[in-house]
């Protein structure tokens, strides 16, 4: 059996003698209660960005899933492994939550991985990446843009590639359609903690507010 890393251990410990001590009624309650999110949180894995710290966001609120640069793959229906997409169904469909964030952040690896070429073409990350490279093919005056800017304008081009692929899930557009469920794409920037709304003009023009 692997040893524990004392980091974990103490990381726990602080936890269970602080956290855990001052909403451990909030965790009885929830524990007999059961969950009830107002929020899917679709986020990046990245370790430098934690969406229930940055939304202050506390246990019950954000039902989360992470993976790599944040992304929603196209719905599809078979036989295959589709845990982002089971993630979504769960959330929209049990748990009936509000609204659902995509939450993509400034310097991602992912992101950058499409234009830097930097991972192998027989990787699982090459081949999750593979509908921002299909969309970046299909925008050839994108490239351009210098480096820095290219990446930046790609990390909102895959918010908003999540955001349109989440409307060809059948229950999600149900839902949007019936005024019950907000679909929303939020770009953290790690360096100055700002968050900004991605919004999308005519084509993929994209621009965003920030809600600082």
């Amino acid at each position: 059996m692997s040893k524990i890393d004392d980091r974990l251990i103490k990381g726990y410990q602080k936890f269970r003698d602080t956290v855990f001590e001052s909403d451990r009624a909030l965790y009885e309650e929830l524990a007999s209660s059961g969950q009830k999110p107002h929020t899917l949180m679709i986020a990046c894995s990245d370790s430098r960005v934690l969406p229930q710290q940055i939304l202050s966001a506390g246990p019950g609120d954000l039902f989360v899933v992470r993976n790599v640069a944040a992304m929603v793959p196209p719905y599809e229906r078979d036989s295959g492994y589709h845990g982002t997409s089971a993630a979504i169904e769960f959330a929209v469909t049990v748990l009936e939550v509000d609204n659902i964030v995509v939450m993509g952040h400034a310097g991602c690896g992912g992101v950058a991985s499409v234009i830097d070429h930097s991972m192998p073409t027989d990787s699982f990350v090459h081949n999750w990446m593979r509908p921002l490279r299909e969309w970046l093919r299909a925008h050839e005056d994108f490239d351009e843009q210098d480096d820095a800017e290219s990446k930046r304008m790609l990390e909102r081009a895959a918010v908003h590639l999540s955001l349109q692929n989440l409307k060809s899930f059948p229950f999600v557009r149900e839902r949007m359609e019936a005024g019950t469920l907000s679909v929303i794409g939020f770009i953290f920037d790690i360096h100055n903690g700002d968050l900004s709304q991605v919004r999308a003009k005519q084509k993929i023009t994209l621009d965003v507010e920030s809600l600082g």
